[in-house]
């Protein structure tokens, strides 16, 4: 099997594979790669280690070289450039009074190509546009229009919860949310306390819903009628949460909560 290292160019970017050849590099050095885009500088997240060959994306592409204090310095001037790239086509498309939202500019590493990513609710002719931006730096421009989540992830932020975004702290990938992960965390369905910054049901739904789905597996559900130290009772609410199960004792009908191990089947 052949032996790779996991390569990642942004922060929660998604991880490629790539093979190292004689270089022996580990997790936390920078490389220089060749990618689709042209060479880039990335992270290296993980060391060596062997893959099937039917996980690999082909051709498997070898690492270049790892990454100098030149090669450093090069990837610090490109963020500084794409600053002032950014300044520029702010000001071609209101010139040209296009109903776009530029979000980021990045260079790739070796300048062949800058990527310039909008949002836009409507479909937009950019034509004109990519014509003035080549002519003002004189290499080759891509203008590529992405949805709110992707401009949450590319430019951060805090969340509701006081954290920074999960898109851009460690999500690789978005996955589907739906307004049956809220249901079963007994969130309220108010839009406005289950969707994110982007507009959209926050990303935490799903990966907290598989431990959501493991606190009910020995709990009560809502309706059930349960034996308690005070006596018989019908569960209201089950908070998995705070493991603790609301219930309305028969007798005096007061409700009461009582943790999981003093509630059990009648």
């Amino acid at each position: 099997m052949p032996r790779v290292i996991g390569v990642r160019f942004r922060r929660a970017g998604k991880t490629y594979c790539f093979d190292p050849g004689s270089y022996n590099v580990q997790a936390g050095d920078k490389v220089i790669v060749e990618t689709a885009r042209g060479q880039e500088m990335g992270h290296v997240v993980s060391g060596e280690k062997e893959v099937a060959e039917t996980e690999l994306v082909s051709p498997l592409k070898k690492v270049i070289r790892p990454a100098s204090a030149a090669d450093c310095r090069q990837a610090s001037e490109n963020k500084a450039k794409e600053a002032e790239a950014f300044q520029k086509c702010q000001a071609q498309i209101a010139h040209r009074g296009l109903n776009m939202k530029l979000v980021g500019v990045e260079y790739t590493f070796d300048r062949s190509k800058i990527i310039f990513y909008f949002t836009s609710e409507e479909r937009v002719d950019f034509r004109d546009l990519v014509k003035d931006l080549a002519a003002a730096f004189k290499t080759r421009i891509e203008l590529r229009q992405i949805g709110v989540r992707d401009e949450a992830k590319l430019k951060g932020g805090i969340g509701p919860c006081g954290r920074s975004f999960c898109c851009a702290s460690f999500l690789e990938e978005f996955e589907p949310v739906s307004i049956r992960m809220a249901k079963g965390q007994n969130l309220s369905l108010n839009p406005t306390k289950i969707s994110g910054v982007c507009g959209r049901l926050m990303c935490c739904l799903r990966f907290e819903k598989s431990a959501y789905e493991e606190a009910r597996e020995d709990l009560p559900a809502a309706g059930d009628k349960v034996i308690t130290p005070d006596g018989e009772g019908q569960v209201i609410v089950v908070d998995q949460a705070k493991r603790v199960v609301h219930v309305k004792l028969l007798e005096s009908g007061c409700a009461r909560e009582f943790p999981p191990e003093e509630v059990g089947r009648p």
